[in-house]
């Protein structure tokens, strides 16, 4: 369902009502003069997420760099966050990555490449791997998380609350819809 009005010249106020599950999401959009619509401005919503998921990434790149790690990698912040609280299987990572285990074992091998993590055989379990940061590797996790939360401490300084509730209402809308947890 999708109902439009405007009430003022730079405004246009959208209301649209996705039922998923037991629950709806309600998105609130507001365009003003700062962002005019022209041939090069991007109008469809995939591409202002690309574009804003692009920054995003590039600016957590920047300010790692500047505390000294050069390579942040755009999978660095969700496996950092599974593995900070201590050692995973390998195969637990994948799942909760939703990846299969090979594509779990080339991102957590580019964290050993870095010497952030190590992967070792399960003393139990000869066919289990772990995988467990090295203590540089809880260093880099602890400035990744630092980063991450300033830039939402941020972003959330220079936002309507409201809005910022309906943008992550809209982030797990997407999520929800295109199988991503």
């Amino acid at each position: 369902m999708y109902a439009l009005s405007s009430r003022h010249p730079f405004s246009i106020y959208a209301i649209v009502l996705h039922n998923i599950g037991n629950y709806a999401t309600m998105l609130h959009i507001q365009y003003n003069n700062k962002m005019p619509e022209t041939s090069s401005a991007p109008k469809l919503f995939g591409d202002l997420l690309a574009l804003a998921r692009r920054s995003w990434v590039l600016e957590m790149a920047q300010r790692l760099e500047g505390l000294g790690y050069r390579d942040y990698r755009r999978s660095d912040t969700i496996i950092l966050r599974w593995l900070r609280n201590g050692p995973m299987p390998l195969s637990q990572l994948a799942q909760a990555l939703g990846v299969s285990r090979q594509a779990a074992r080339k991102l957590v091998d580019g964290l050993v490449a870095r010497e952030f993590s190590v992967v070792e055989r399960d003393r139990d379990d000869a066919r289990r791997l772990n995988v467990a940061l090295t203590s540089y590797g809880r260093e880099y996790a602890r400035n990744v998380l630092d980063v991450v939360t300033a830039l939402n401490r941020e972003i959330e300084g220079k936002l309507d609350p409201y809005d910022v509730v309906v943008a992550k209402a809209v982030l797990r809308t997407v999520s929800n819809l295109y199988g991503s947890e």
